[in-house]
């Protein structure tokens, strides 16, 4: 068999090399997952707006429900990453163990709550009818798929941890070619196989993952962290306790982030005239958007592993540079991205805007918003620093701030007592994004994150 990549020495030799090293495989990674979402839209699309609508339901419901998958993730790269800057493989296997066992735990308890809680869960669409029925067998699926899909999640957050980030790159690679593959074969079928028709969207995701399970127990007893399998009995309450730490902030700013996107939903709904249009206008822009947060939120993953890393070799210098250098290197790779947006958005919103008022408020948007995405980059990138120094009680003190105290009390004042309507939804999104990038920037330039002991 073919050997495979060797972790790097990412606390010595030059920065840059280093970023580059870790940023790209990410990049990749970010676009597989934008591919697979991308294609269970797309398959849904041939079987009708209804099953158009289940899909990007319960795939809200299901982003919810990994949450703690993610977070989880996060409190693993920030110990494993500074055990492996460290040099204590011992450590870093311990914590890496101990995450995967503490993550099934949470996939198990939230499967259970899940399947017993369905009904009403499903209820919160409103759906009716076969459509409801449709969205319950969609659910109960991705369901049973949820400890696959967590193992898989923090096992990745091991490989980067540990500078392989190669190893997730392969994992992801395959992952998302089964899924994709699937996704096709199984609602459409082939030869003589009929197909299932929508289920087989789900089942798709499903198979992937469980496959995806033992893609990375694999390359886990195939690498350095081949001892994660044994010792299973020498659990450490005081590890899930710092592992607990770590996670739930990060937990909590994804929850308000996703609770805030509702609230602007909401605020719009309010608008007497045009909120059709502006809710539209956002869901498009937002979609637009997300390609511009690929790249940046392969920086962010690939700054929390460099910061960890050098912070447990001891080199705090090395680590801020890191931070300065790859933060600016977002900046400047996203404001290349945004002027194009900003200058040619009639025409990058006219594939998915179809209506002409629709594609207006849409170009509005974006020329508005492309304007705070220098400040969005500073963010994320200096927010993956702080997480893997350990700061992400900090991280989140800044984003929810952001969030709560400035974006959503300016959006409303905007627009509905002030009058200024969307536009002025789109003004306090850029405000606070500011406002949040400076902050982020103050927080990491204070330093506090270095005296941090995760």
């Amino acid at each position: 068999m073919k050997k495979l990549p060797e972790a790097v020495d990412l606390t010595a030799g030059n920065i840059r090399e280093n970023i580059w090293r870790m940023s790209w495989p990410m990049l990749l990674v970010m676009f597989f997952n934008f591919l697979v979402g991308l294609t269970d839209v797309y398959v849904a699309g041939f079987l009708g707006p209804e099953i158009q609508a289940v899909v990007g339901f319960v795939g809200q419901l299901y982003f919810f429900i990994i949450i703690a998958a993610n977070a989880i993730s996060i409190g693993t790269v920030a110990l494993v990453s500074r055990a492996a800057g460290a040099g204590n493989l011992e450590e870093a296997v311990s914590t890496a163990r101990q995450s995967l066992v503490f993550g099934a735990a949470c996939a198990l308890a939230l499967t259970g709550v899940c399947l017993v809680l369905r009904d009403q869960i499903i209820s919160l669409a409103g759906f009716s009818g076969e459509v409801r029925q449709i969205a319950m067998d969609f659910f109960v699926i991705f369901v049973f798929a949820l400890a696959p899909n967590y193992i898989v999640i923090i096992a990745n957050a091991v490989f980067r941890a540990g500078g392989e980030v190669k190893l997730t790159l392969l994992a992801m690679f395959l992952i998302s070619l089964i899924n994709i593959a699937l996704a096709f074969l199984l609602v459409f079928g082939l030869f003589s196989f009929q197909g299932l028709g929508y289920r087989g969207i789900a089942l798709a995701t499903a198979a992937a993952m469980t496959a995806g399970t033992f893609i990375c127990f694999i390359l886990l007893r195939r690498s350095r962290w081949r001892h994660i399998f044994t010792g299973m009995r020498r659990m450490s309450l005081d590890l899930f306790r710092r592992i607990f730490l770590l996670s739930w902030p990060a937990a909590l700013i994804q929850i308000s982030w996703n609770a805030g996107t509702l609230i602007l939903y909401n605020i719009l709904s309010r608008l007497q005239e045009g909120s059709i249009t502006a809710i539209a206008a956002l869901t498009t822009g937002l979609r637009i958007e997300a390609i511009l947060y690929l790249p940046v939120f392969a920086l962010h993953m690939a700054a929390s592993v460099l910061t960890g890393q050098n912070i447990g070799a001891g080199e705090y210098d090395r680590a801020e540079k890191i931070g300065w250098k790859i933060s600016l290197s977002g900046v400047a790779f996203v404001s290349l991205l945004a002027l194009p947006v900003f200058i040619w958005a009639g025409a990058i919103s006219s594939p998915v805007a179809k209506d002409g008022h629709v594609l207006a408020e849409t170009v509005r948007y974006l020329r508005i918003t492309m304007l705070s995405e220098p400040f969005m980059a500073m963010s994320v990138v200096l927010t993956g620093c702080l997480m893997g120094a350990g700061d992400t009680k900090g991280a989140m003190l800044v984003i929810v701030a952001a969030l709560w105290v400035v974006r959503l009390p300016l959006a409303y004042l905007l627009a509905v007592p002030a009058g200024y309507g969307a536009a002025g939804v789109w003004a306090a999104m850029v405000i606070s994004m500011c406002f949040q990038g400076i902050a982020m920037t103050v927080r990491f330039r204070n330093g506090l994150w270095k005296n941090l002991k995760p």
